[in-house]
């Protein structure tokens, strides 16, 4: 897989389907949480529960669309053909054996080996929804990766770098990206790091060294380029914040959590200030954040995002909002939802700051949220709270002109951001492709230029 890009498709996968627009090995996070271990099931109980729910997908895939207007044969989700390139949603619970990671069909015979089992549980994590978040899931990443170095050993006349590279993080990579869910932006560039200081390791390094070098690395890392920048953004970003403000934020986000948790309880006096939390369906991420801030004291509001309008006309001085990745235009990718919230905060004139670390800045350009998205459970959707059997909609499977869409992503264009806060300052949207040149002078063309 490419460094970066949120979301795209991994290589590998399962097997393609035999519909038009099937991908049938490749997966998609934002699904229910997962009660069982590993890649075993939850109980005796559970395993009829989920023959039931794999006649029922086996059911509504049969037969084809005529007007093309959906694309089946992808786990039965029915997509919209808009989408159809996008990954589909697969549920761990139906597919325990694409998450037992017994063996990769793009690897060859010499490479494939059993994966780690921290890297099983992770991916598994990573589908079922227990991981979530840009820092969250570039972290357990970095995490997994060190207990398999830990427990790494060269085979006998192999080279560490090549092997470790090659036949180790590679393939765990591969299965998280093919098998899980698609990469972010934060996961791929955190993977390109340790690709290069693996790269980066002499030749005739002792292995107890290396696993050493490698391992400290990434706690630097995870020290450096996500709790210090976090801390950093706070800082940049509370010096926005004055007594009286009404503060609204979406969903959630840990870097703004940050931010409003120093603001509030900082070295200095905290500042007296109001959040309004905004949250939608199927996530309700948004109640966590405000239990946690309220916990804290921050007097807190919380609303459904269909109310936006009228606290935003009324009473919202300042935006904070978080990303899952930053593009070279200055436009920004997040949960889906937040370009409404910044499309009506510009309406209203009120300053909309993205809250953003540098390692989630991606080189690529996009221009809307069709080509590059993410396609999660569209059993959220339809089914109120995770509680199936009853409703309206309870067998919307079998309605043929029934199309349920649950895009995890939306993106913001930069003229709907006033400023985006990272641990090197407040920049404007324009300055985005300016850091990220400084950041990586290898890629400028003025490096190769002699005389």
């Amino acid at each position: 897989p490419g460094p970066e890009g949120e979301p795209a498709p991994g290589p590998g996968g399962g097997p393609r389907g035999a519909a038009k627009a099937g991908r049938g090995g490749q997966t998609q996070g934002g699904g229910k949480k997962s009660k069982g271990g590993g890649a075993e099931g939850s109980g005796g109980g559970g395993d009829q529960a989920k023959k039931e729910k794999a006649k029922k997908v086996t059911t509504s895939v049969e037969g084809k669309d005529e007007g093309g207007t959906v694309a089946e044969g992808r786990s039965g989700d029915k997509t919209l053909s808009l989408f159809s390139h996008l990954p589909s949603y697969r549920d761990p619970d139906l597919f325990e054996k694409e998450f037992s990671g017994v063996s990769l069909g793009s690897l060859s015979d010499q490479q494939q080996r059993a994966l780690h089992p921290a890297v099983l549980s992770l991916g598994l994590g990573y589908a079922s929804g227990a991981v979530r978040g840009g820092n969250a899931r570039a972290r357990s990443m970095l995490h997994a990766f060190q207990s398999v170095i830990r427990d790494y050993t060269t085979p006998p006349g192999k080279d560490l770098r090549h092997d470790l590279d090659h036949c180790v993080l590679k393939p765990a990579f591969q299965h998280w990206t093919s098998k899980c869910r698609p990469h972010s932006v934060s996961m791929g560039n955190a993977f390109t790091f340790l690709k290069l200081a693996v790269a980066a390791l002499n030749r005739d390094v002792d292995e107890a060294e290396a696993k050493e070098v490698l391992c400290e690395g990434i706690d630097a890392y995870i020290q450096e380029r996500i709790n210090y920048a976090d801390r950093a953004i706070s800082k940049h970003a509370s010096n926005k914040i004055t007594d009286g403000d009404v503060i609204l934020t979406y969903a959630a986000s840990e870097v703004v959590e940050v931010l409003l948790r120093e603001a509030h309880c900082g070295a200095r006096e905290g500042k007296n200030f109001r959040v309004i939390v905004a949250d939608s369906r199927p996530l309700l991420e948004g109640r966590e954040t405000v239990e946690r801030l309220a916990a804290i004291g921050i007097e807190c509001t919380y609303i459904l995002l269909n109310s936006l309008s009228y606290v935003m006309m009324q009473e919202v001085t300042k935006v904070f909002l978080g990303a899952s990745a930053l593009m070279s235009d200055g436009s920004v990718l997040s949960r889906v939802g937040t370009a409404c919230v910044a499309l009506l905060a510009h309406s209203a004139h009120v300053p909309v700051l993205f809250c953003c670390e540098t390692y989630k800045i991606s080189s690529r350009v996009q221009l809307e949220s069709i080509t590059g998205n993410e396609l999660g459970d569209p059993v959220d959707v339809v089914v109120p709270n995770g509680v199936n059997g009853s409703g309206t909609l309870k067998d919307w499977r079998s309605l043929q002109d029934l199309s349920v869409l649950n895009l995890q992503y939306d993106l913001t264009p930069s003229e709907f951001v006033s400023g985006i806060v990272t641990e090197m300052g407040i920049l404007p949207p324009t300055s985005v492709a300016v850091l990220l040149r400084e950041m990586n002078p290898q890629d400028n063309d003025s490096t190769f230029k002699t005389g």
